[in-house]
């Protein structure tokens, strides 16, 4: 299975961890759009943290990670679902020059902040802020945990535009049943030594046994992970509506009529002016989806 996410646990111990691989999906995202190789390389660590992130939080609902920079590289966003569905999306900024390949992640966003979105089924949404303060993805997505969750959490995160993969290790706050106080230090040491082309080319196992073989791993069954938009025609309609009145009118006198399009995976919407005149006076009403 080249697409999914593997729990494991250190017996005996308040260390968990978690590793994914994704290559279709990652190659979907990437098939929809024509970005630098520098920007698909984040936007695979990007869909590799967003996958470790749902499945750690435990969400019944969808998780979003949007790094908004101030550089060449304006917008960067993943979303995941329980489902095991992403999406992923990135912006470039219309001033700036064409980001050079080998641009690291503080060259293309510069200053900005990460922000996380827990939109759960049921019960508020919550969002956490934490600013771009280090040179990787991987080292601020460790600091929203350490201020946000305030559990100890450590991020590896690989790419290149064929592979994504990461490895995620927390520290659980009962140490109750911990019977190793060493365990921490130890597994955070050993995966320290993966190298990126050990992370992007074994088999997830391969890579558990490799750091871990000397260690007691309960490893759980992988769960399948794919590409899925949630974009539809209400959640587009619903964003239509939030322009106001005025402003459809306006469009719908220089167009006769609007067609949109979803920035993830590019199917289109088609609304008639009298389709829109419904959507002024019921934000419910239907409208054709035209692929």
């Amino acid at each position: 299975m080249s697409d999914q996410i593997q729990r494991f646990m250190f017996d005996q111990t308040n260390v968990r961890g978690e590793i994914v691989t994704l290559a279709d999906t990652y190659h979907e995202v990437l098939s929809r759009h024509a970005y630098p190789d520098a920007v698909n390389a984040l936007l695979g660590e990007l869909l590799a943290a967003v996958a470790l992130l749902t499945d750690t939080v435990k969400l019944d609902g969808t998780l979003s990670i949007e790094v908004r920079g101030q550089g060449d590289l304006s917008l960067l966003m993943a979303e995941s679902n329980p489902g095991g569905e992403l999406r992923a999306i990135a912006r470039l900024n219309e001033e700036g020059a064409l980001p050079d390949d080998s641009a690291g992640f503080r060259d293309l966003v510069g200053e900005g902040q990460i922000v996380i979105t827990l939109d759960p089924k049921e019960g508020k949404r919550y969002q956490g802020i934490v600013a771009l303060e280090f040179d990787t993805l991987a080292k601020c997505l460790e600091a929203y945990f350490s201020q946000s969750e305030q559990l100890p959490t450590r991020l590896w995160l690989a790419a290149d535009g064929e592979r994504a993969g990461g490895l995620l290790l927390q520290r659980l706050p009962d140490a109750s049943q911990n019977q190793d106080i060493d365990a921490w230090e130890r597994s955070v040491y050993l995966a320290d030594t993966i190298k990126r082309e050990e992370l992007l080319g074994l088999e997830q196992r391969e890579v558990l046994y490799r750091l871990y073989h000397e260690e007691t791993v309960r490893v759980f069954d992988p769960k399948a992970l794919r590409f899925g938009c949630t974009c539809s025609r209400e959640r587009m309609s619903h964003a239509l509506y939030s322009l106001g009145e005025a402003e459809l009118k306006d469009i719908l006198e220089e167009q006769g009529s609007i067609e949109t399009q979803c920035h993830f995976c590019h199917t289109k919407y088609h609304y008639t002016a009298a389709e829109i005149e419904a959507l002024i006076d019921d934000p419910g009403s239907s409208a054709p989806v035209i692929h």
